[in-house]
């Protein structure tokens, strides 16, 4: 196997993001306390939060995974590249998302993770197939 500690870091970043948004819906939760756990209100921070961790939910393991085949595959510097960019999106995305004051309009730090996440998902595609 060829993980490099760049890469090992990278992957611990994004599984550490994914567990405290996860934490940031429970402590959601408890902050509303009786109230409506399931928020349709794009502007609800409960909501946002829920989308905020389930977004990162439905790329950081996809992400994880083809970092793990491409560093397995390759030892160049460009799953490096690749496994940083990542890290950057997403964790940009999550800031995006909960800084917004509703899901409803985009904001430039959302867009911005979200583009690059296709684009950095694609990429890390593109070269698993490419190593192999």
């Amino acid at each position: 196997m060829n993980l490099d500690t760049i890469t090992i870091v990278c992957i611990a970043l994004m599984g550490i993001l994914l567990f405290v948004l996860g934490a940031n819906v429970s402590r959601n939760r408890a902050l509303r306390g009786a109230g409506n756990q399931l928020p349709s209100d794009p502007s609800d921070k409960l909501l946002i939060a829920i989308r905020a961790h389930g977004n990162a939910a439905e790329y950081i393991p996809t992400m994880i995974v083809l970092l793990l085949v491409c560093s397995v595959l390759s030892d160049s510097w460009a799953v490096d590249v690749l496994a940083i960019a990542a890290v950057f999106v997403r964790y940009v995305h999550a800031f995006g998302m909960l800084t917004s004051r509703s899901l409803a309009t985009h904001g430039p730090l959302r867009d911005v993770g979200a583009m690059g996440t296709y684009l950095v998902g694609i990429a890390l595609g593109v070269t698993a197939l490419v190593t192999i």
